[in-house]
This record gives C-alpha cells, structure tokens and sequence, in this order.
C-alpha cells in the first residue's frame, strides 16, 4: 500500500504522545519510545508526526474474521468460543521468521501489498455480536502500534458484554500498558528468545518484553506466553530452560506455548521444528516449575500436548486437537469436576 494511502486513514491521537525537552513528541507505544520531530514517522512507519500531534491510525483493517480462541493461542480464556480477530498493518520489530509478514511487514518489503478497509469500530463489536463471538482480538499485525483505535473498539465491546486481547510481540511500554488496562481482559505475549542479541537482530529488547510479562501479572490482565521455536535460532536447551524459569518467576500458573516453526518469509531454506524439540520443551517447562505447557502447530504430535490438565490430580480439563476443542469438562469457576481444585482463567 502507498504510505500517502495510509497516512489518511489515521486520527490525531495524543493519549500516548509525550513532549521531550527538545521540542519531540515521544511516542510511548511500544518500547522504541521514537522521538519524532514535525513530519517525523516512528519505526514501525505507521505512526508519525504533522502539525504538532501524533496521528495514528484509525478507522481501518487489513483483515478480520472469526477465529477460535485456541488459535491465539488462548487456552485459559472460554475454551471452543469464537473471537473475532482483527489486524491492521505495521510491525515495530522485523523477524525473519513472522508468520503474518504480509500484514506487519507492509512499509519494509514490497512484496506485502496489503489493502486496508475503511471500518467503523461499532461494525466491528456488531460483526462480533451477530457471529456470536465471545471476544475481540486485536491480531494479525502488531497491535500496540495502533492501541489507540482498539481501545475504542474495546470501550464499545466491554459494553456488549464481550471479552477484548491482544495477540502481541509484548515489545510495550508502561504507559500503553496503564492506557489499556481498563479495557483489556487478556493478552498473549511473544517470548521470542532469551538472548539480547537475538532480539536486536529481531528490532527489539528483551527486557521490555520481559517487563511486559511481569506487569501483565501484576496488573492482573490474564498471560499466556509463546515462544515460536526455530531451529538453530532459540531451541538450545539451556535457553528453554532460562525461558521457562522467567515465567515460573513471575507465575507457575502462566500457560507457556511451545509451538513449531515451518519454513516461512525470510526464513525458507531452514527446517520446520520437530515434535520432539517441542516434547522436550514441554519437559523443560514442567521441570521449571510450571503448572501448564501447551505444544502448538503439530496437533497431536505430543501426547496430552494441548490439553489443559489439572495441576493437583491430573485429570483432562480440556482436551484439544489443534484449535477444536473436543471435550471441556472444567466449570465456570474453573474447578476440577474431579478434586475441585481451581485452574486459573477466564472461564466464563
């Protein structure tokens, strides 16, 4: 899409706009904080700076549709419900490896030729409700970029009674975070790696993301963490287990998603990951200390690896394939029908 296209499907928003002693507007969308001077863009260049505000993008998405919550991954949050995912475009980091380049990669490779539609935030929660969705997703693209017009459509979805999450690279800031915080329920966090090299070359910083994830859980926005594994790039065993640790720290009970990688965007010539790195991830995770680990990607691959189990006896809560659900046997309190211990989550 040609950036003067863009640039007018946006709005002068200056909720996270700050003013730096030199005269810059800060943005403190993501964890880049850009200082923009007047006709400045940020790095994900699809923010920038006219006439004095911040104008951000509003009022549009590159795609939308109903997805199954499973398939954020959300597997804590309304097991076999419907959520209704929409993207825009735009990206604040560059992996080799993203999976939806052709949404957030639309300002740095040509080949994402991306449309953008002209969209009303009411038709949005309205698409939700008709379709009998029980949430909003902001997806697809990285969306604390374009916080500002999901938390519009947040704001009208709360109010029909609907769940709102972001699926998201965790890349935040705390400012976002407390801008959000009154309208989201749940957010998925990327943990790409635990190397501050792998996240430069991947245009981020880890300690933010980690910052991200103790802040989520502080706040009590509900977590669930992924980490994509590549092979030769963040599959090391002694990594995974620095991974795990982390957010056995913050909280046992964060579900941690391992899922494969396959061959995609600049990352073709490089094998698809096999299902025993991913059971042997889910070990490590367990060793941790962690009360649930999720293999993704390869259904059925690894025994038991979808399906939320009870951490005190064991019993299948929620049994899984892939992103259907075929058995859900955990209350609305999220207690076990067998020992009646509690499963954190958001069950109802």
């Amino acid at each position: 899409m040609e950036k003067t296209k863009l640039d007018s499907l946006t709005r002068a928003v200056n909720d996270l706009a700050r003013i730096h002693p030199s005269g810059k507007l800060v943005c403190v969308a993501c964890a880049h904080r850009c200082k923009l001077a007047e006709g400045a863009h940020g790095i994900c260049r699809v923010r920038f700076r006219e006439d004095g505000s911040l104008h951000v993008p509003w009022g549009y998405t590159a795609g939308a549709a109903v997805d199954p919550i499973e398939k954020k991954p959300f597997f804590h949050v309304l097991p076999g419900s419907g959520a209704l995912s929409f993207g825009m475009l735009g990206c604040d980091m560059r992996c080799e490896f993203c999976q939806n380049w052709f949404t957030s990669q639309t300002f740095r490779d040509p080949r994402a030729a991306t449309h953008a539609h002209p969209v009303e935030a009411d038709e949005l929660v309205e698409a939700a409700v008709s379709s009998g969705s029980a949430s909003v997703v902001s997806t697809y693209n990285e969306p604390l970029i374009t916080s500002e017009w999901a938390r519009s459509i947040f704001e009208k979805a709360r109010a029909r009674g609907l769940r709102t999450g972001y699926v998201s690279n965790g890349h935040a800031t705390p400012e976002v975070l407390a801008y959000l915080a009154p309208v989201l329920d749940m957010y998925k966090v990327d943990l790409k790696a635990f190397r501050k090299t792998t996240y430069r070359r991947l245009g981020g910083r880890l300690f933010a993301v980690l910052e991200t994830i103790r802040a989520l859980h502080r706040m009590g926005i509900w977590t669930e963490v992924v980490t994509l594994i590549v092979p030769g790039l963040n599959d090391d065993p002694v990594e995974l287990k620095e991974m795990a640790a982390f957010i056995a720290s913050v909280s046992p009970d964060i579900p941690w998603h391992v899922t494969a990688f396959h061959p995609d965007y600049r990352m073709t010539g490089r094998g698809p990951t096999p299902a025993r790195t991913l059971a042997t991830a889910r070990d490590i995770g367990f060793q941790a200390g962690l009360h649930f680990v999720y293999a993704g990607n390869l259904p059925g691959s690894v025994p038991h690896g979808e399906d939320t189990l009870c951490p005190a006896c064991g019993t299948v809560l929620v049994r899984r394939r892939g992103f259907a659900v075929l058995e859900n046997r955990i209350g609305s309190d999220g207690r076990c029908p067998a020992c009646g211990h509690t499963t954190p989550g958001l069950w109802t």
